[in-house]
């Protein structure tokens, strides 16, 4: 065992010079890491959590506060008000997922209302004060306080501070580029613009011998199955002179909470723009769902206008990261949204959503019988 310990000691032996190792293709896969903004006093000094350290926690925080609202915070959000947490969200925008579909939003905030789960909106936060590292009243849990600017509901400006002792940063992901002396090797990236700068063999721009894959490569989903597939990508492309494009990827995503929120593609349009179609199937007749006794969501389908070429998809409810998979291989291979409504579903399931969609855009052509 000593032995063993010596080993590991001389690996990591900083004064030994540096073992050089040669290659034909390099993949960069260095990920990313949480952003920590830098304009707002005291946040950089205070104990706050991430993604990262968030399940180091061996108590309970009797009060959490999130600064953020995207996936990962609405969903530990849910979480940590389900275990009994007082849990408040901070909403920097008016209402949740503003650039995604229109009703997603407002009915996953009613649902995580429903959890316990509290949200200020518009808000803004103008300095964290660490009151303690460790509260004696939580043992090792620090205290820290918030004075946030918010709007209420009525669009009223307020501020409040609110004290917590767990601080959730999830404002978004950085990518990991620096110290890795990328410029030795003329491989070009920038922070600003999200890393490593690639083309469609997600290739380096600048070395076409290294690749990037995942969250260190500029311009990409930051999703756990993104970084999967670009692996496949770098190997397919650089060791068997394949040709797969990241430009010819179909990524959807998925948000789990309940319930779900699964999107793909283009799903910011309202039923009354002019160049989209929206196809919608409420979850509130599907047969599986009312025996689940979960009737809340819908499947959406957004298609060019006039056809049956889908251009987006968004689905709220349980299972939807299951359910969103059907349509994306449907526009991955361009079947129009005629063959999901002709394509036959299991009865009961909460997929057959998205076939009532098909069969929504099939009967509109429907003439009338005299």
């Amino acid at each position: 065992a000593d032995a063993d310990a010596d080993a590991d000691a001389d690996k990591y032996d900083k004064t030994k010079k540096p073992i050089q190792l040669k290659f034909k293709k390099a993949a960069i896969c260095t990920g990313g890491r949480a952003t920590i903004p830098t304009n707002i006093p005291g946040l950089q000094k205070a104990p706050y959590t991430t993604n990262e350290t968030l399940f180091n926690l061996t108590k309970l925080p009797s009060r959490m506060i999130i600064l953020g609202s995207g996936v990962v915070a609405l969903e530990m959000a849910q979480t940590f008000a389900s275990f009994g947490s007082d849990v408040t969200v901070l909403v920097r925008s008016k209402k949740l997922f503003p650039r995604s579909d229109p009703d997603a939003g407002p009915l996953l905030r009613k649902e995580l209302e429903i959890s316990g789960v509290k949200f200020l909106i518009q808000s803004k936060v103008t300095n964290v004060e660490t009151l303690s590292l460790f509260d004696e009243g939580e043992d090792d849990l620090p205290l820290m306080k918030l004075s946030i600017d918010y709007s209420n509901d009525n669009q009223v400006q307020q501020q409040v501070d609110l004290e917590c002792e767990c601080l959730l940063v999830a404002t978004g992901r950085t990518p990991n580029v620096e110290n890795l002396n990328l410029e030795a090797a003329n491989v070009e990236y920038s922070s600003e613009k999200g890393g490593i700068i690639v083309n469609d063999d997600s290739q380096s721009i600048s070395n076409p011998n290294v690749y990037s894959v995942g969250d260190c490569t500029a311009g990409v989903p930051r999703l756990t199955h993104m970084s999967g597939e670009m692996a496949k990508v770098v190997v397919q492309n650089s060791l068997f002179d394949d040709d797969w494009k990241l430009s010819s990827l179909v990524v959807p995503s998925c948000m789990y909470t309940e319930p779900e929120f699964a999107s793909v593609g283009i799903v910011s349009a309202s039923p009354d723009d002019d160049n989209i179609d929206v196809f919608v199937a409420s979850l509130e007749h599907n047969d599986r769902a009312i025996l689940d006794s979960d009737r809340v969501g819908y499947a959406k389908i957004f298609c060019k206008k006039g056809t049956g070429t889908i251009v987006g998809c968004s689905i709220i409810g349980n299972r939807a990261g299951e359910i969103i998979n059907e349509v994306t291989l449907a526009m991955k291979h361009g079947i129009p949204l005629q063959g999901i409504g002709r394509n036959i579903h299991c009865y009961p399931t909460t997929g057959e959503a998205v076939m009532s969609c098909g069969l929504q855009l099939i009967n509109s052509k429907w003439k009338r019988l005299d």
